[in-house]
C-alpha cells in the first residue's frame, strides 16, 4: 500500500465533490490497514458490502468510524451488522424492513435506513418500484416500523457508457425523492439521496445526490 498515492487519490476525489455531499469510501475487500490509512487522512465514513466482513473489521478499527452498509442484504445476515452500523443503504423489500425493525427493537434502538429504488435497466439490480414505495408511504411507515427511521432513498444507475441514460435515471430518482419528501411522513429526517459511484459520480452530484459511494477512485484497483 502506497500511502502517498492513497492520499493523492483521496484528496482528488474529495475536492471534486461539493462539501455538502457526504463521501462514503467503499472499503469492501480492502484491508484493515488500508482503511486505517484513509482514517489517518481524516476520513470517517466507510461503506461495506458484506455483513461478515463488516463484523470482522469493525473491532479492529477506531470506534468513531461511521459505518454504512451499502450491499444487497439478506434477512439472515442482519445479525452481523451490529448496532455500530450507522445507515443501511439498500433496503429493498418489506421483508427486510420487518427483519431490521425486529432486530432494532430487540436491541432497544432506532436503525436508520434508506429505501433502494430500482432505476436501472438491469434486472440484476435490486429495489422497490416507485409505486411500491408510494403504497408504503400511504400506510405511514413511521407508524408501521417505529424502530426504523427511513432517512431517504438509494439508487444505482444502469452500468452503461450512454451518459444521457444515467442522467435520466438519476434525475428521475431525485424527482421521486422530492415527491416523497413533500408528502411526509418523517420529513425532518427524510433528507438523504444516496446515488453515484466512481463511474457516475459527476452525474449523480449534478442530479442532487447527498451521498456518493466511491471505492476504486480512492483505493485504486485491487491487486
Amino acid at each position: 500500500m502506497n500511502v502517498s498515492q492513497l492520499a493523492e487519490r483521496y484528496h482528488a476525489v474529495r475536492s471534486a465533490i461539493p462539501p455538502s455531499v457526504k463521501l462514503i469510501a467503499v472499503s469492501k475487500k480492502r484491508t484493515v490497514q488500508e482503511i486505517q490509512a484513509l482514517y489517518d487522512l481524516g476520513h470517517r465514513a466507510f461503506g461495506e458490502n458484506y455483513p461478515q466482513e463488516l463484523r470482522d473489521k469493525q473491532p479492529q478499527l477506531p470506534t468513531d468510524i461511521e459505518w454504512h452498509f451499502i450491499g444487497h442484504l439478506q434477512s439472515n445476515k442482519i445479525k452481523y451488522l451490529g448496532a455500530f452500523t450507522r445507515l443501511v443503504h439498500g433496503v429493498d423489500s418489506v421483508k427486510l424492513l420487518d427483519a431490521l425493525a425486529d432486530r432494532a427493537k430487540g436491541e432497544g434502538r432506532i436503525q436508520d435506513v434508506l429505501l433502494q429504488v430500482h432505476i436501472a435497466q438491469e434486472e440484476t439490480k435490486h429495489g422497490f418500484s416507485q409505486d411500491e414505495i408510494r403504497a408504503l408511504w400511504a400506510t405511514d411507515p413511521a407508524e408501521h416500523w417505529p424502530d426504523l427511521r427511513i432517512c431517504g432513498l438509494m439508487g444505482m444507475a444502469t452500468n452503461i457508457e450512454f451518459q444521457a441514460q444515467v442522467e435520466k435515471e438519476f434525475n428521475g430518482l431525485h424527482t421521486f425523492f422530492l415527491e416523497l419528501r413533500s408528502k411526509g411522513p418523517g420529513r425532518s429526517y427524510f433528507k438523504e439521496l444516496s446515488m453515484g459511484m466512481s463511474g457516475d459520480v459527476e452525474q449523480a452530484v449534478k442530479a442532487g445526490s447527498t451521498m456518493v459511494r466511491i471505492g476504486t477512485a480512492i483505493f485504486g484497483e485491487r491487486g
